[in-house]
């Protein structure tokens, strides 16, 4: 059943998510405002959003943040405050031009990351599980939902906490598949650590049935279901068979600390399995629960 037409803005709504769920929420016969650095047809800038406020609208959706793994980014105190205030600020910036809205938007949807939950090989984690204090990726997430809250507001909040993101035009598979495609693709480090993720259609997907489903609110971990049984080896070979090419060679640790900094190294190196159990719970259905369909659907 299509819920009734919305007015969304979508902070970041340029980026990879905010592509995939601008699409899909006009799609499906909602109207979307992008806040963006600039303006034109459709948007507002994030100055204007903070001298004039937010539009008249019926929900708000936050995806801005600078690219963590942008390898052509160098890892040090410049590049760590552009990843917290890409974040941090515009969360904030929202929430506070919905909490002086004169009609305060119905929805509030803000998506951050599994980072908040430490890595470990065996623990399973929930909506529930505690984390957010344990290093860099951690802490941010825990200040980036904090900026979020509105008290007292009528607002329905949501939180979507997504593992890797997979998609066709950008994420982490734009960076992998050339490697792969030539043969040189294989798993990262031990190969043993555990890979969240999700194809880029659900993403989208929860955070718009997070909008149009009045009794959605609180955390939602945006990982597909089988995600806790997927290692960094098995995604190497299920990428690699879905291209029709061996996964031979593993990239060592050393190899990815070089590249990416022992800070964002961890991000690759480790991982966490994460149940998308209030998800579920909460009537999503799926369109990708399996990752070889996954896989096939975005390298096709």
């Amino acid at each position: 059943m299509r819920s009734a037409a919305m007015r969304v803005v979508v902070g970041g709504g340029t980026g990879f998510v905010g592509r995939a769920l601008t699409q899909l929420l006009r799609s499906r016969g909602h109207q979307v405002t992008h806040v963006s650095r600039q303006g034109g047809e459709d948007r507002i800038t994030w100055e204007e959003l903070s001298h004039s406020g937010l539009p008249p609208c019926d929900a708000v959706v936050n995806l801005a943040g600078e690219n963590v793994l942008n390898p052509f980014r160098r890892w040090g105190d410049a590049f760590c405050r552009e990843v917290i205030s890409s974040r941090v600020e515009t969360t904030k910036a929202l929430a506070e031009a919905i909490a002086a809205a004169e009609q305060p938007p119905r929805a509030w949807v803000l998506v951050t990351g599994v980072g908040f939950y430490r890595p470990s090989p065996t623990a399973e984690y929930t909506e529930d599980s505690p984390g957010g204090d344990f290093d860099f990726f951690s802490r941010l997430v825990s200040s980036w939902e904090a900026a979020a809250l509105i008290p007292g507001s009528p607002t329905r909040g949501v939180v979507v906490r997504p593992g890797v993101v997979l998609g066709r035009d950008g994420g982490a598979i734009a960076q992998m598949l050339l490697p792969f495609r030539l043969g040189l693709g294989g798993p990262m480090g031990s190969g043993l650590q555990p890979f969240p993720w999700i194809h880029i259609q659900d993403l989208s997907g929860i955070v718009c049935h997070a909008l149009e489903k009045e009794s959605v609110q609180g955390i939602l971990n945006g990982v597909a279901p089988s995600s806790p049984g997927t290692s960094n080896g098995t995604f190497a070979r299920e990428l690699a068979a879905a291209l029709g090419r061996p996964a031979l060679l593993p990239v060592p640790a050393w190899a990815v600390r070089a590249v990416f900094g022992a800070e964002r190294a961890v991000m690759l190196l480790e991982g966490q399995r994460v149940l998308p159990k209030r998800t579920l719970e909460s009537g999503y259905s799926f369109i990708f629960p399996e990752l070889p369909a996954a896989l096939r659907d975005i390298v096709a």
